[in-house]
């Protein structure tokens, strides 16, 4: 008999080991997971990462979500994106501009004429990608390592910088280093490299301070965030700030129609 469950115990460890390769979640480095239990979908990632979820409302709580909604405030008019969390179609409203990613293509309608001022591809997401920190350092082919504390007014925080892998995303050579408060376990600051146009790995590092937070369907989402000037990993003057309202997170879908291109809009190639 118990040659039997001897058997049955291998064949059972694995399956689970199978189970681990199939993610595409890299660790570097791990630390050694304290008595915590964790649930089953977070116990993937790195401890530290995990506990910072945990403070934002959990990862599990963020993927039973579908939609995302947030208005960005703007004396002209805000700005409102919409976003399908699964498939990160996306839908940006402004009064100039309408700009849009149906899944497949980036399209954008324009009131007047060059009424719109930038890239449209680095654009469509990058707002979304900010606003859903910490949890969109979730996603697949990820990389976690653990760096040096953020010092700002004698204050540290710790840091976990976030790589991908090759081929992953718009930018996979963009590097991200989330700092979170040690107390709380609450986002502080980001760091992140731009490298959608040279499409080179970059050491320059721009600072955002998740400076206030809200509550959205039991989330914990920023609602300012502040950009600091730097030199190196110093942070220096204030240098702009955004504030988010009208936030609406749901595990309702969104109609894959509004994402679609209008008659009026072009595609950007």
């Amino acid at each position: 008999m118990k040659h039997y469950l001897t058997i049955a115990m291998f064949f059972l460890i694995l399956a689970s080991c199978k189970q681990n390769t199939d993610t595409k979640v890299k660790v570097e480095e791990i630390n050694k997971y304290s008595k915590e239990t964790l649930d089953v979908t977070t116990s993937i990632y790195p401890e530290n990462i995990t506990k910072v979820f945990k403070a934002h409302g959990g990862i599990d709580k963020w993927n039973q979500m579908r939609s995302l909604v947030f208005e960005i405030e703007n004396p002209d008019g805000n700005e409102k994106t919409t976003t399908a969390l699964k498939s990160r179609k996306s839908l940006i409203e402004t009064k100039q501009y309408t700009l849009g990613y149906d899944g497949k293509q980036v399209w954008l309608e324009e009131t007047e004429e060059k009424a719109y001022k930038g890239n449209p591809k680095f654009y469509y997401n990058l707002m979304f990608y900010f606003y859903g920190m910490p949890f969109v350092l979730a996603d697949d082919g990820i990389t976690y390592e653990d760096v040096e504390p953020l010092e700002v007014e004698d204050v540290k925080y710790p840091g976990i910088k976030i790589s991908y892998e090759a081929g992953v995303g718009e930018s996979p050579e963009d590097e991200y280093i989330l700092y979170y408060d040690e107390a709380t376990n609450k986002m502080a600051w980001l760091g992140y490299t731009v490298t959608y146009f040279s499409k080179e790995k970059s050491k320059e590092f721009h600072f955002i301070k998740y400076a206030e937070w809200q509550n959205a369907n039991g989330l914990v989402l920023p609602s300012k965030l502040v950009w600091y000037e730097a030199d190196g990993f110093k942070i220096g003057k204030k240098r702009s700030e955004m504030k988010f309202v009208n936030v609406l997170v749901s595990a309702t879908k969104p109609k894959d129609s509004i994402f679609g291109k209008t008659e009026q809009a072009t595609v950007v190639e």
